[in-house]
């Protein structure tokens, strides 16, 4: 970028941007990640940035909400995991924990019945032990609580007609 000028540096910045934005929304601190690994001066890119929060393109609340909403129904993952993937974004904490705040606990737990359900569809051949630890396998890696993972677990491995009595002592009814 040495080779630009300013004025050169500016727009092809501008328009690097765009094309990240135009592919789907980012947060500022990855724009500005982008920015860095390209070359651009700090002083490019902390005013391109602006102008563009200014403009309103770039905002990272509207960006934690969407990002939310979309993981919890696409990949099923829970409040931490989603907090987690923010903060490595480079949303603000706060922001972060309050835009997965949206997911309550009742929404949470069903998406977990669904994972289960859609998981138990392919165990058709193991025994329960087995089962009952890829479940909650499979729960923890996608950031449930592990009391509604035993809980959820065990209920519908029951649904599911098995004599599930591994997780009563952990979890009893």
């Amino acid at each position: 970028m040495a080779e630009l000028t300013p004025e050169e540096a500016r727009k092809k910045a501008k328009e690097i941007c765009f094309d990240l934005l135009a592919a789907r929304p980012r947060t500022k601190d990855e724009l500005r990640q982008a920015l860095r690994r390209k070359g651009f001066d700090e002083r490019t890119r902390e005013t391109l940035l602006g102008k563009l929060d200014e403009a309103g393109l770039v905002d990272d609340e509207a960006f934690a909400q969407l990002w939310v909403r979309s993981r919890h129904t696409q990949q099923g993952l829970a409040r931490s995991a989603l907090v987690a993937e923010l903060k490595r974004k480079g949303v603000d904490s706060d922001v972060a924990v309050e835009a997965a705040g949206e997911i309550d606990r009742d929404a949470e737990e069903q998406r977990a019945r669904e994972l289960v359900r859609k998981k138990l569809r392919t165990m058709a051949g193991l025994d329960e032990r087995t089962a009952t630890r890829r479940l909650l396998g499979m729960l923890a890696r996608k950031g449930y609580p592990q009391g509604l993972s035993y809980v959820v677990v065990r209920e519908e491995l029951r649904d599911a007609g098995a004599e599930s009595t591994l997780l009563d002592d952990i979890v009893p009814d």
